[in-house]
C-alpha cells in the first residue's frame, strides 16, 4: 500500500510570548493521500492557519511528526524547509502575490529561475502550465492588466510550474466575487481530476463543498473529518 503524501502524528504547536503560552494545535493526527482534494475549515482561532503553515513548511511543530512523502520534516532547519517549499509545495494565496508590471509568462517562470531549471526549459514549462488554466493567450500581458480571476489562474499556473507534490491554497477566492470564485474552484477541480493533490484552507462552506473531503478544526483540535461522495 502506498504511503500517504502527508502524515501528521501528534502535532502540537505552542507559541510563547514572554510569560504567556498559547497552544494553537493540541495533538493533530491525520493523513492525506496523493491525489486527494481536501478542504481545511475553521473559524478564526481554530488553528487552521497554524496547520497550514506547518503543512506548507513555513513553520515547524512544537511536538509530533510531520511526514511529507515519507520524510520526517518536523525538525528541518530553515534552508531545508526552503528547499521543500520550492520543490514540493505550490502555494496559491488570497493576495495573488504576482509582480504587477511583469508579464504573465515571466511571473510563472520565476520559481524555475530560483529552482535552477535550465533557461531553455523555462518558457516551455511555463506555457505548459498556462495551458492547464486556459490562459496561453495572455502569456505576454502584464499581470496588472488582467481580471482578478485571471490573475488567480496565473497564480495557480505558477504554483504548478515546479511540478510540486501538492498545491496549498490559502483562502484562494477571498478577494473574488462569487462567480469568479466558482470559476477558480472549477479550475482546481479540473487539476485534481488530472491527479494534482490539492489542499484548500477556507472558512467558506460553499468553497469547501468543491472538495472531496472536509477537515474541520476548532480550538486546536480536529472535530470532524468527512469524505464526501463525488
Amino acid at each position: 500500500m502506498a504511503l500517504p503524501l502527508i502524515n501528521f502524528k501528534g502535532i502540537t504547536k505552542t507559541y510563547i510570548t514572554g510569560p504567556v503560552k498559547y497552544q494553537a494545535l493540541k495533538g493533530i493526527d491525520f493523513s492525506i493521500n496523493k491525489g486527494e482534494f481536501v478542504s481545511i475549515m475553521g473559524h478564526s482561532g481554530s488553528g487552521k492557519s497554524t496547520l497550514m503553515n506547518i503543512i506548507g513548511a513555513l513553520d515547524t511543530p512544537t511536538t509530533g511528526k510531520y511526514l511529507l512523502g515519507g520524510k520526517d520534516i518536523s525538525q528541518y532547519q530553515e534552508d531545508e524547509l526552503a528547499a521543500i517549499r520550492n520543490k514540493e509545495i505550490g502555494f496559491v494565496f488570497q493576495s495573488f502575490n504576482l509582480l504587477p508590471r511583469t508579464t504573465v509568462l515571466n511571473n510563472i517562470m520565476r520559481p524555475l529561475m530560483y529552482g535552477g531549471v535550465p533557461k531553455g526549459e523555462r518558457k516551455s514549462r511555463a506555457l505548459e502550465k498556462l495551458s492547464l488554466v486556459d490562459l496561453t493567450d495572455k502569456a505576454s500581458n502584464l499581470s496588472n492588466h488582467l481580471s482578478g480571476g485571471q490573475i488567480q489562474r496565473v497564480a495557480i499556473a505558477r504554483a504548478l510550474v515546479m511540478n510540486p507534490s501538492l498545491i496549498l491554497a490559502d483562502e484562494p477566492t477571498g478577494n473574488l466575487d462569487s462567480a469568479t470564485a466558482h470559476e477558480i474552484m472549477e479550475t482546481l477541480l479540473k487539476l485534481n481530476k488530472k491527479g494534482v493533490t490539492i489542499i484548500v484552507i477556507t472558512h467558506e462552506t460553499e468553497i469547501a463543498d468543491f472538495s472531496k473531503r472536509i477537515i474541520t478544526l476548532k480550538d486546536g483540535l480536529i472535530i470532524s473529518d468527512k469524505k464526501r461522495g463525488k
